[in-house]
Order: C-alpha cells, then sequence, then structure tokens
C-alpha cells in the first residue's frame, strides 16, 4: 500500500481571527457550530472582522495534515477553483509530502474558505462558502488511490451536497471492494440533524471506525450513554470513538470500553482542529497496528498539540511529540491489512 490514510473532504482555505460573542450575536452566529454562508455573507463577514490569518483548512485535509506530521504517508481528494486560494490550498498539502492529484474547477467557481472565529472561552465559530469543495464528484474517487490505501477517511461536512454524498457511497464500495478500511467522522451536530437518515444509511453500509464528539452522537442516535451508543452501533462500526473535550475520549468496540486521558502540551489558546489532530493521531495508530489505548492516547496528544495555538494545523512535529510521550509505533509494525 502506498498511503496509510486517505483524506476525502472539503478543500478550504481557513481565515483564523479572534472575536466576541457579541460579535456572533449580531451576525446570528451559534458558538461552536459550523454555518454555511453564500459568497456574499462570507465576504462581508470577512470584513466586518478586519484581519485574520489564512491557511489550508478543512477538516480531513487537517487530519491529513496531522498524520503527515507524524511520519505517516498520506493522501487526500477534493475540489478547488482555479484560483489564488486553490493554488495556496494545493501548494501547501503538497509541500508535506501529500499526494493530491484532484484537478481544479475551470469554470469560475472560487475555491473554499472558512472564517474561523475564535472567541476569548477558545471556542471556534465557523462560517463556511463551500464554493467548489461542494461539487465533488463520484467521477473525483479515483479507484487507485481508494485502493492504495489501508484507511480511506470520509468528513461528515462534506455531507450537505448531493453529489458529495454519491461520491462517499462510491469510495465506501472501492475500499470495502479492495478489502481496506473505512472510517468517517460526523463533523458537526448541525450536520448531523440535517441528514441523520443519510448518515445512518452510510454506516450501516460499512462505517469501521466512527469518529463524534458527544453532541454529534447525540444528534444522531439521541444519547451520550456510552453503553446505549455500543449498543446500537457495533454491529456496524468495529470502532467507536466519542471524543469528550477536557474529559478526554472514550473507545468503543463490541468486547470493550477503553476510557483514554486528554492530554494538554500548553495553554488552550483555540480549540480548532481539536477533533481532526485526535483523528490524525488515532488513524496513524491504527494504520500501524498500535493497540486502541495507544492509538487513543497518540490521537488525544496531536489535539493538544491543535489546542496550544492558534489554527487547526500542526506547529511542531507531531512526530517528535509522539516520541517525547512514548508513542512512536514499533519499526517492526505491520501496519493494517
Amino acid at each position: 500500500m502506498r498511503f496509510d490514510v486517505l483524506g476525502i473532504g472539503n478543500a478550504i482555505v481557513d481565515i483564523v481571527a479572534t472575536t466576541s460573542e457579541t460579535f456572533l450575536d449580531q451576525h446570528a452566529l451559534a458558538k461552536g457550530s459550523m454555518r454555511l454562508v453564500d459568497d456574499a455573507t462570507s465576504e462581508r463577514l470577512t470584513r466586518a472582522i478586519g484581519r485574520g490569518a489564512q491557511g489550508s483548512g478543512g477538516s480531513a485535509a487537517n487530519t491529513i495534515a496531522g498524520l503527515a506530521s507524524l511520519g505517516g504517508r498520506g493522501a487526500f481528494i477534493g475540489k478547488t477553483g482555479d484560483d489564488a486560494l486553490g493554488r495556496v490550498f494545493r501548494d501547501e498539502i503538497r509541500k508535506l509530502g501529500v499526494h493530491f492529484a484532484t484537478e481544479p474547477l475551470r469554470d469560475g467557481t472560487a475555491t473554499a474558505r472558512c472564517l474561523v472565529l475564535v472567541t476569548p472561552d477558545a471556542q471556534r465559530t465557523m462560517a463556511t462558502f463551500l464554493g467548489a469543495s461542494s461539487v465533488l464528484a463520484p467521477a473525483d474517487i479515483d479507484e487507485p488511490t481508494v485502493a492504495a490505501a489501508a484507511i480511506t477517511y470520509l468528513e461528515g461536512y462534506l455531507f450537505d451536497p448531493p453529489l458529495a454524498m454519491a461520491a462517499f457511497r462510491r469510495a465506501v464500495e472501492l475500499a470495502h471492494g479492495a478489502k481496506r478500511h473505512v472510517a468517517l467522522t460526523l463533523s458537526d451536530p448541525f450536520c448531523v440533524e440535517r441528514h441523520r437518515a443519510e448518515f445512518l444509511a452510510l454506516i450501516e453500509m460499512g462505517i469501521d471506525v466512527l469518529f463524534a464528539n458527544e453532541a454529534e452522537v447525540a444528534s444522531l442516535l439521541g444519547t451520550t450513554d456510552l453503553a446505549a451508543i455500543r449498543d446500537r452501533l457495533a454491529q456496524h462500526c468495529a470502532i467507536t470513538v466519542v471524543t469528550r473535550s477536557e474529559r478526554g475520549s472514550a473507545i468503543l468496540t463490541a468486547s470493550e470500553a477503553i476510557e483514554v486521558a486528554a492530554r494538554l502540551v500548553g495553554p488552550v489558546v483555540d480549540t480548532t482542529g481539536a477533533g481532526d489532530l485526535y483523528a490524525a493521531g488515532f488513524l496513524y495508530g491504527l494504520s500501524k497496528s498500535m493497540p486502541l489505548a495507544q492509538c487513543g492516547a497518540l490521537g488525544s496528544l496531536c489535539a493538544g498539540e491543535a489546542i496550544s495555538h492558534l489554527g487547526a494545523r500542526p506547529r511542531t512535529s507531531l512526530a517528535a511529540l509522539a516520541a517525547e510521550h512514548g508513542l512512536r509505533p514499533s519499526p517492526s509494525a505491520p501496519g493494517v491489512a
């Protein structure tokens, strides 16, 4: 296999800025959520907040960036426009050593951008213009790339456009046809609320690893009780990971429930990307056949790095951080078959 993990998701350029809760109220933005906006609204909000730090984003893309920082072999599928922001995204992800070959749209559609607003309590609220990323289609799911990846990782945020739903189903079929694994993150409780039936249908197709925070799993199943979650999902998902902020995470299988503590590597500055980087650590560990408890510990460590600074991408080598904490895989680890 050429790749440890293939991510499929929104190709977005983030604009990260600090703001007040009053600003969120003035613009009808629910704190901690992701709201889809049109191009004009995105421009208006960007002008209103003034300067922000710009860099590549997108949930699954952040996860693959974290995987690369751990030393993993990553690939990404996502749609950009043929514009300046699209070139920023393509250049930045390729500089990380990630395989990214999706052709940009050349019809004038703009690359997606996400305004990430961070309040003083370090919570992030997002206003996202999906642009070109929303037209990812089944034809963009490259069969050889899926077959070459041990794990294909799907981003729930991309579930809004109908074409993307079809693309996800195509990816699941191709991955399972090649006897590979599929992981899904639910991404956002409001996204789950909009598409609960479709998410459940996709899970029933055969999602091997499901990631959700408590709000997302409550939106999907109506409960945060771990026993109830395991009873409901174990027949479809070999592994369900429920992240619980400062209370760490729980890894659920048909036979066990593993509690994993949160890990901080500095003061909490911005929670943007915590779930993305948790998934990076967990999936990297899983691709190297690390025990589940260690996968969770590595996920927590990567999330701890992510929330110690503004922005979702790592600011330090996650491979070095993992080695410092004794969380590197054995050199002889066989990896996921």
